[in-house]
């Protein structure tokens, strides 16, 4: 299905290709969403989100550096959070369990994309009320994490330029170029490395209930002062 999802379509088109087929394959769930890691420690790519709570969810775990897609890429294992609302789950992400809630999520599944080098990325599911997986939706779950993960991996051999990014990728790749581009204006101007300068970019964005990519586009363009970070 995810083949037939693709074939044809341009490559910047493959993204919304791609989650229309997995909302397909997997229509107990609320929503989803792929995320590909990024070469630097801590950094990613949202490739697609079903909704904008999957983005969301995708883009707190980012921010925050804790969630199931952190330790699932950690692990090489399935991590799922099936109440955020109690313990356990609640008390394993605290940060991430509460933001997650505001954001109208109350269970999380993530399923790392796998390949001979490590984690590549992860497949996040989402349900808006807590609740485990029956057998056939985990058994659905793994099948289609395992086809994207060949997905990606095939796709990223193919590519011809220097930074091994396909071009069906370029896109969501734009919005992370924002918060490297940010982290450096950090980095210059306060004198500090490039971890500590994303950890203060992701702590402003904590801090003020926004997100990574927001915070990144208001150093780039002004409308935020980093003199006091």
């Amino acid at each position: 299905m995810l083949i037939d999802a693709v074939r044809g379509v341009p490559p910047l088109s493959v993204p919304k290709a791609l989650c229309r087929a997995c909302v397909s394959l997997l229509p107990g769930v609320s929503g989803l969403s792929l995320s590909v890691l990024g070469r630097e420690p801590g950094t990613g790519v949202v490739l697609f989100a079903s909704d904008d709570v999957a983005g969301q969810l995708a883009e707190i775990q980012y921010t925050l550096g804790e969630g199931p897609c952190t330790e699932a890429t950690r692990l090489l294992a399935p991590v799922f959070a099936p109440d955020l609302t109690w313990a356990p789950d609640a008390r394993r992400w605290p940060l991430f369990a509460l933001q997650a809630a505001k954001t109208g999520a109350e269970a999380v599944f993530s399923l790392p994309l796998t390949a001979a080098a490590g984690a590549l990325g992860t497949l996040d599911l989402y349900q808006e009320r807590a609740g485990t997986l029956d057998d056939g939706q985990v058994r659905t779950a793994l099948l289609v994490a395992d086809a994207l993960s060949l997905a990606v991996t095939a796709l990223d051999e193919t590519s011809s330029d220097s930074d091994g990014v396909v071009a069906w990728l370029q896109g969501a790749e734009s919005d992370r170029v924002e918060v490297h581009q940010a982290t450096g204006m950090i980095m210059v101007h306060l004198g500090v490395s490039a971890q500590e300068a994303l950890l203060r970019l992701r702590a402003r964005a904590f801090a003020q209930g926004s997100t990574s990519l927001a915070i990144a586009r208001a150093i780039i363009d002004g409308s935020t002062d980093i003199g006091h970070e």
